[in-house]
């Protein structure tokens, strides 16, 4: 067997990814068939020497919906980004068309006998696709019966192609085009949703170093990463991404790491200290001992997860899937036995058809296909209003089950903004003279450290004759006398006794004397506190911090919270974390490029403000526009409503058909009474899913 990939153009639907990958599963000679919708592929186990394979999956796909194209494509990882000069889809044209048949049938006076020809061509133009779908669903099911196995007709499209051919036949023709109209909507914004998806994965696999300086004996030759083996040594210059991991062997310098860990102040790199692929270094020539390979590093184990992440949320079933499965078989169940069972018992087979056509009539679906999708509307409605961005109704339902959150913690649950806090002076020596003697030194660097310190006394003199050591700190003259500023390594190379600090800060020492310690903090998020208590009341029972930053500084912040805490985490690390966080549905709250696969992997992943990483914000199904973690409890509430909203109309609904329909079954319920059953159940329901829009005022 031979691994081969394809890539598929125009398809956006989970339903049809499913069962296309059920027909690839039977094509002869393919051993395993892999749909991936996140990113367009098709990932097929096939025999060798396979002839028009291409052809035959072309075929499948062409069973399946109208515009699907299939192509081989050839590389290590298949993941081009999506096809440039991308054209319109018919469908959208038909959309503004139909839209425009309806809005003149309903905004002009037009004679009576009109109107139902401009209600039909707005539903025809936007319904075409559904109509052709379900004719193919139906061909496959009559075909299939006579072999195995048999094709199920039942999705989301016959379900539709029922409720407005129903809702026709009732007369109810502005009805029966705008469900059509709004069903297609919402297709057009899942298919966008998926293309930002698609992008959003794009932009973050732009973070793979696309080479490598391999070191070999005098000369320098650049190579691709998958060519690089464990124990080579590659050079890194200043601005490039590391694109291995490894250990420095020669060097000094500083890497960016927020990509990989979040946190906000770059790393020193030297002798002995081991890189991530992913870092970016700043400052100085490096050169390292690689200890994994491409495919093993930490970048590519983050960038699967996102692939896995993205892969398995692709897959989540839809509501009308769902309500398609259940409820359209067993009302075509029904008339079906209304027709035939009685008369063979009672005779009169043209009045037992009467009846069972009103039965399909009533059972029309139209109240819960339009109202429930209305009430999700209504719900995302009320979120905008209160500055929460959410991206879809699938996510207000998961969103109401979250019993278990995890925050990032940088920009999140802190301010992300580091200052001077605990001061710790030996002997008589004051706080504010331990500074001053600090940002003596620190005043000549550029390094964002330094800088904190600095500005935290602005009167303080200026060292002189001041010499950076990278990945130590500083060595200056003060007053004649030799003032060390930086971590436990530079005080004890010049015979200086002094302890590790556990955070980021500085030690301080003069003349060979330990003087203390200076430790920078990041404030707590003033809403951060007031979060936990609120979702904790609201049921969520598992709230845990996973960080990038070191241990100590993630247990203070937990610690000031009162939650589960795991720190120094990578990427791939945070999700292992977050999957073993007790609880059934999980969210997830962050706003950097790291905290990506989180937010993928996730049921509801939560960005936090619009100044985070386009990626998190892409990646995100909610986003807080407001930038407080306390908007996670107001989309909560909402969601909560939303959910209460949506199992409202479904029981009135349902409830209301129940009886009508045992009505019709026995001949009490003629076409009068269907239109009330449909028309008039469908309008309360409306009404009821616009009651939502109130929680949307007021302040956020």
């Amino acid at each position: 067997m031979s691994e081969l990939r394809y890539r598929i153009e125009g398809l956006d639907c989970p339903h049809c990814a499913a069962r296309l990958e059920g027909k690839l599963k039977r094509i002869e000679g393919v051993g395993g068939a892999s749909v991936d919708l996140s990113q367009g592929l098709i990932l097929l186990s096939a025999k060798e020497g396979l002839d028009d394979l291409t052809e035959a999956i072309q075929r499948a796909a062409d069973e399946i919906e109208k515009g699907l194209f299939v192509r081989a494509i050839e590389g290590e990882d298949g993941t081009g980004g999506e096809e440039e000069g991308e054209e319109e889809s018919p469908l959208k044209d038909r959309l503004v068309l139909g839209a425009a048949a309806l809005a003149f049938a309903l905004g002009l006076c037009l004679p009576q006998a009109a109107r139902p020809f401009c209600f039909v061509i707005a539903w025809l133009l936007a319904g075409l696709e559904v109509l052709e779908a379900s004719f193919r669903l139906l061909k496959g099911f009559a075909l299939s019966l006579f072999r195995r196995p048999v094709v199920s007709p039942l999705d989301e499209n016959l379900l539709m192609a029922v409720a407005t051919v129903g809702a026709l036949a009732l007369g109810d023709f502005a009805e029966g085009a705008l469900v059509m109209l709004l069903f297609n909507l919402g297709e057009q914004l899942q298919a966008a949703a998926l293309r930002r998806s698609r992008a959003s994965i794009g932009a973050l696999l732009a973070v793979r170093p696309d080479h490598a300086n391999l070191v070999l004996g005098e000369e320098v030759r650049r190579v691709l990463p998958s060519a690089v083996r464990a124990g080579d040594v590659i050079e890194l210059r200043p601005g490039e991404r590391v694109p291995l991991d490894g250990v420095v062997l020669a060097g000094r310098g500083s890497v960016d790491t927020r990509d990989m860990t979040g946190e906000s102040l770059p790393r020193e790199a030297y002798e002995g200290v081991e890189l991530l692929a992913g870092f970016i270094n700043q400052s100085g020539l490096l050169r390292l001992r690689v200890s994994r390979v491409a495919e093993e590093s930490a970048l590519s184990r983050s960038l699967n997860r996102i692939r896995d992440a993205v892969k398995g949320r692709a897959r989540a079933e839809r509501f009308f899937t769902r309500f398609a499965k259940v409820y359209t078989p067993i009302v075509v169940l029904l008339a079906a036995l209304l027709t035939l069972v009685p008369p063979l018992f009672l005779g009169d087979f043209s009045q037992w058809l009467y009846r069972a056509l009103s039965f399909l009539v009533i059972s029309c679906p139209c109240a819960l296909v339009l109202s429930i999708p209305l009430s999700f509307f209504c719900g995302i409605g009320a979120a905008s209003r209160r500055g929460l961005l959410c991206k879809g109704g699938a996510v207000l339902e998961q969103l109401a089950k979250v019993d278990s959150v995890a925050f990032d913690k940088t920009g999140t649950l802190t301010l992300g903004q580091l200052r001077v806090g605990k001061i710790s002076p030996q002997g008589d020596l004051g706080e504010e003279e331990l500074l001053a003697l600090a940002a003596s030194a620190e005043r000549a660097s550029d390094h964002p450290i330094a800088k904190i310190i600095a500005a935290a006394a602005p009167g303080a003199p200026s060292a002189a004759r001041v010499e950076e050591l990278a990945g130590r700190g500083l060595r200056a003259e003060l007053d004649g006398e030799t003032l060390l500023v930086g971590n436990a390594r530079l005080l004890g190379e010049n015979g200086v006794a002094a302890p590790e600090l556990e955070g980021s800060g500085v030690l301080v020492a003069k003349n060979g004397r330990y003087l203390g310690s200076i430790e920078l903090e990041d404030s707590l998020h003033p809403d951060a506190k007031g979060t936990i208590e609120a979702l904790r009341e609201r049921g969520v029972r598992n709230i845990a911090l996973l960080s990038g930053d070191t241990k100590a500084v993630a247990r203070g912040v937990a610690g000031a919270l009162g939650i589960q805490v795991r720190g120094e985490l990578l990427p791939d690390e945070k999700v292992e974390a977050l999957e073993a966080l007790p609880g059934r549905v999980k969210a997830y709250v962050g706003d950097g490029v790291n905290d990506a696969p989180c937010l993928l992997a996730a049921d509801v992943g939560v960005a936090i403000g619009l100044s985070g990483a386009d990626s998190a914000i892409e990646a995100a199904d909610l986003v807080l526009l407001q930038g407080s973690p306390k908007g996670l409890v107001r989309a909560k509430d909402i969601a909560r409503a939303t959910m209460a909203n949506v199992k409202q109309n479904a029981a009135f609904a349902l409830g209301v058909k129940a009886l009508f329909l045992a009505l019709a079954a026995l001949g009490l319920a003629g076409m009068w009474l269907a239109v009330f059953a449909d028309v008039g159940v469908t309008l309360l329901c409306v009404l009821n899913a616009l009651r939502l829009l109130g929680r949307g005022r007021g302040r956020a």
